[in-house]
């Protein structure tokens, strides 16, 4: 055992010296991106044309699976609230749900799936296809006419399509809760309005949308950039945008909602 010890010594070391190396990279990637945008708000078309692109396809999959969302919540919370007397509060259950969890963190793991591996693929096939290395020989900084373009779009889409999974959640829980079980419609729009705080509730469930967006985005973006030229590579590198996206997804869920508690 202790023959054994320097050598497993040497290659925890490796793997955490490979770690850092990698981590270091991947925030010079991001600041990289950063510098890139700088000139980027003078052509918005490229910008509005990427919102278009990643908001549009994620739209119909994040409006069903919000009001699907909406139709559990109703349920669910109808059937958990009526044993407290407290039916009349499904509103405010559902609103407070999806507002500060169920919104930002569905939407986030949806569009890592929807959005996220199609920026990887498309980004992955633009480099086997050498479409970049073209673009570099053109005088072209495919940063910033290809990348930067679509980081921002998926940032400013992220936060419209957790609105949009919210409004219909909402609705969802609505109808499942008045016309179909018999909660008063008053107290369901009532206890929900004041309830809900536009800035403990809503203002905090944007912000958690927008660092989904910097998140999901940018691991899309990165894996795609740097995928093996290859299938292989490319479908290994969607394959890696999904896993990384959504756990990094959850763990800055934790990490944010723990902060925003703590206050």
């Amino acid at each position: 055992m202790m023959q054994r010890l320097p050598g497993l010594l040497a290659a925890l070391g490796a793997r955490v010296r490979t770690g850092l190396a990698d981590l270091g990279y991947t925030a010079t990637a991001f600041l990289a991106i950063l510098r890139a945008s700088g000139g980027l708000w003078r052509r918005p078309r490229l910008i509005t044309d990427q919102i278009h692109f990643i908001g549009n396809y994620s739209l119909v999959i994040i409006a069903i699976s919000g009001l699907f969302v909406g139709f559990v919540l109703g349920l669910q919370g109808y059937n958990t609230l009526i044993s407290y007397g407290s039916e009349q509060s499904l509103g405010l259950l559902v609103a407070l749900s999806l507002t500060r969890e169920l919104g930002p963190v569905v939407t986030a793991l949806l569009f890592a799936g929807r959005a996220g591996t199609s920026l990887t693929a498309e980004i992955g096939l633009m480099k086997a296809g050498e479409q970049l290395s073209a673009m570099e020989m053109m005088a072209v900084d495919p940063l910033q006419r290809v990348i930067a373009p679509r980081f921002w779009a998926g940032i400013i889409a992220m936060p419209i399509l957790a609105a949009v999974f919210s409004a219909l959640g909402v609705l969802g829980g609505y109808f499942v809760g008045v016309p179909l079980i018999g909660v008063d419609e008053g107290a369901f729009w009532s206890q929900m309005q004041a309830g809900v705080d536009i800035w403990d509730d809503i203002a905090n469930g944007v912000l958690k949308s927008v660092v989904f967006g910097i998140a999901a985005t940018f691991v899309a973006l990165y894996q795609g950039y740097e995928a093996q030229p290859t299938p292989e590579g490319v479908a290994r590198a969607t394959t890696r945008t999904v896993v990384v996206s959504s756990l990094l997804v959850l763990w800055l869920d934790f990490v944010m909602t723990a902060l925003m508690f703590n206050k």
